[in-house]
């Protein structure tokens, strides 16, 4: 029962990821106006704001002028209600469910930014680590440093990568972003994060210029890959840890 009750509260919050994931990186207001179709600028009323039913019973189009709606939305809207929904099965009832439902909040902000116009915004970050320090001084990790140790090591990695290969490797966003992942997760999980990431990337990439969808050295979003490298860290990175360890003798 419980997770139903999270299915439906990830489907109310991801409509609002989605509003600030588009309005924020361009200096709006996340508060008003309301949200209106951008090709006929009609308001749209509770009826057509209802998460994925909406967009379904519309036929993905604008009730007024017919124009196509962006299937990203009722995506992002879909996508946070199941991982609200499967969290606790995977963090468990336990405070670090807080922490995991964070964590999902920010990743579909920054999907939406990221996909929509290759931005992190700094708001969201900044927003984001004020939150998981506050989360973690209750929720602590052991050691408690290792928060600390984690935002510096995320940083850095990804400093240097950018210096390294001239700001071409990683964009700004990218950088601030690992900083604040590493105070959710730690230097261990954030560290095995950018490498799923980079992984998870490099899949991304080849199948998408395989299919033409992009050219060769064309940039993609990478907040999509981050997304997936670290949600799989987060909730399997001790089981992925122990059996690259074994493998290695160690």
């Amino acid at each position: 029962m419980a997770n139903i009750f999270l299915f439906f509260y990830g489907l109310l919050l991801g409509s609002f990821f989605n509003v600030v994931g588009i309005r924020v990186p361009n200096k709006e207001s996340i508060a008003a106006p309301r949200s209106a179709c951008p090709g006929c600028h009609h308001t749209l009323t509770a009826g057509e704001l209802i998460p994925v039913i909406s967009y379904l019973l519309q036929g993905g189009k604008c009730r007024k002028c017919r124009m196509r709606i962006s299937p990203l939305y009722p995506f992002v809207e879909l996508k946070t209600a199941i991982l609200f929904a499967i969290s606790p099965l995977l963090a468990g009832w336990s405070k670090e469910l807080v922490i995991a439902l964070t964590l999902i909040s920010l990743f579909m902000i920054i999907f939406v930014s990221d996909m929509k116009y290759m931005i992190i915004p700094d708001k969201v970050l900044l927003f984001f680590a004020g939150l998981f320090v506050i989360e973690r001084i209750f929720i602590p990790l052991t050691p408690w440093w290792n928060p600390l140790i984690g935002a510096v090591a995320g940083f850095i990695l990804l400093y240097g990568i950018a210096i390294l290969s001239k700001g071409k490797g990683m964009g700004g966003g990218d950088i601030k972003l690992f900083a604040v992942l590493g105070l959710a997760i730690g230097w261990k999980l954030v560290l095995l994060s950018f490498f799923l990431s980079c992984v998870v990337g490099s899949i991304i990439g080849v199948l998408a210029i395989m299919t033409g969808k992009v050219k060769r050295k064309q940039p993609i979003p990478f907040g999509p890959s981050i997304m997936v490298g670290t949600i799989a860290a987060y909730f399997y990175g001790q089981e992925l840890l122990q059996w690259y360890f074994k493998i290695i003798g160690y």
